[in-house]
Parts: C-alpha cells; sequence; structure tokens
C-alpha cells in the first residue's frame, strides 16, 4: 500500500511500514530524524489529494489537548490557535483517502466531534509507560494489545507523572515536548503489523 505518516518527522511509524514491504512516507514541516529519503518536509495538506491507501496522522495537540485548553480562559489568544487546531484535524480526519486513523489525546476532539474509536497506552504494547492517546478511526479496526506490560511511573508532591515526561512540570521541557510527541516501537509495530495487510 502507499501510505502517508502526517505530521510524523522520527520516522518511526513510516519505517514499521516499510519493513512490511509498504511505500510509507511520512511528511512534517520538520526535517526528518532519521532516514530523510522517505520524508516529504512540508504542509501535509497539499498531499492528501495524491493517491494515498492509508494515512496515519498525527497532528500537534497543544492546544487540543484537555492541558492545553485550560490555559485558554488564562489566555483568549489561544482561542483561536484551538480552532485553527481542530479544523487542521478535522481536514486530515476526512482526507480523500480510504483508511484514516487519527490521533490525539482526550479533549476538544472528543466533545466537538465525537468520541474516538479506541483510547491505547504504550504499556498496551510492550513499552511500560503510561500515555493515554484516542485513535479516530476511518474504515480500520481497533488496535489490539500485543503485549500488555506495568507501567513504569514517577511521584513528586504527591502527583503521579509518566516517566516519559521526564519528571513533574518545568523539568527538562524541550526534551519532554519532543519525547512525548514520538510514537512508541510496539505501538507504531503494532500498526504495520495489525492495518498493513487491512
Amino acid at each position: 500500500m502507499k501510505i502517508l505518516i502526517a505530521c510524523e518527522y522520527s520516522g518511526v511509524v513510516r519505517d514499521a511500514f516499510r519493513k512490511l514491504g509498504h511505500d510509507a512516507w511520512s511528511c512534517d514541516i520538520l526535517p526528518c530524524d532519521s532516514d530523510p529519503r522517505f520524508h516529504i518536509q512540508g504542509d501535509v495538506l497539499s498531499i492528501l489529494n495524491d493517491g494515498w491507501d492509508m494515512m496515519i496522522a498525527h497532528p500537534p495537540c497543544t492546544y487540543l489537548c484537555r492541558a492545553g485548553t485550560s490555559w485558554n480562559r488564562r489566555d483568549p489568544t489561544r482561542l483561536q490557535k484551538t480552532q485553527d487546531a481542530f479544523e487542521f484535524f478535522m481536514k486530515l480526519y476526512n482526507a480523500p483517502i480510504d483508511k484514516v486513523a487519527v490521533e490525539n489525546p482526550a479533549g476538544v476532539v472528543s466533545t466537538r466531534f465525537r468520541k474516538p474509536d479506541q483510547y491505547i497506552e504504550p504499556y498496551f504494547f510492550g513499552d511500560p509507560y503510561p500515555k493515554k492517546t484516542g485513535l479516530w478511526l476511518k474504515n480500520l479496526p481497533c488496535l489490539k494489545p500485543t503485549n500488555v506490560v506495568e507501567p513504569q511511573v514517577i511521584f513528586y508532591n504527591g502527583k503521579r507523572y509518566s516517566v516519559i515526561h521526564d519528571g513533574p512540570p518545568g523539568t527538562h521541557r524541550n526534551d519532554r515536548a519532543k519525547a512525548r510527541s514520538k510514537t512508541f516501537q510496539g505501538i507504531a509495530d503494532a500498526m504495520a503489523s495489525q492495518w498493513g495487510t487491512e
């Protein structure tokens, strides 16, 4: 299949599909962190009509997730950014592509569009981290867990944090943002093995 991995610069999901023989390409406004030969740097909306059989999209959640929208009351300038982010999400979901999966945390999309078809966690697929992520699916089945493991968490001032966040708020801010946006290998492999035969 010809597969587009939208809003991905790591190449993790793209490479999982390529290993199974698919013509998979990543696209992001950022350069690729891995092999740039199969990466399109630019606006993904400009290539949605290029004959893709499947698209897996990872639109930014900064202005869509619950934590992000909680800032909207304090900073009204964020309201338009939330609207723009939601419209971008919907353009990806409604793309003229037969099979589509769009991921995002719980938040604006769940209330303005609909609830996701399923929520997944990295620890369902062998990576021991909690990171609840919704999948909005079109002509694709829900992912089945492949290797459920115990999630690793840390506690700070009585609050529970995922290890992937590198600690409590305010620590390693730039590294945390990049780490949180990367798809875990176990999820990428499950997408490729389960959806690559659809």
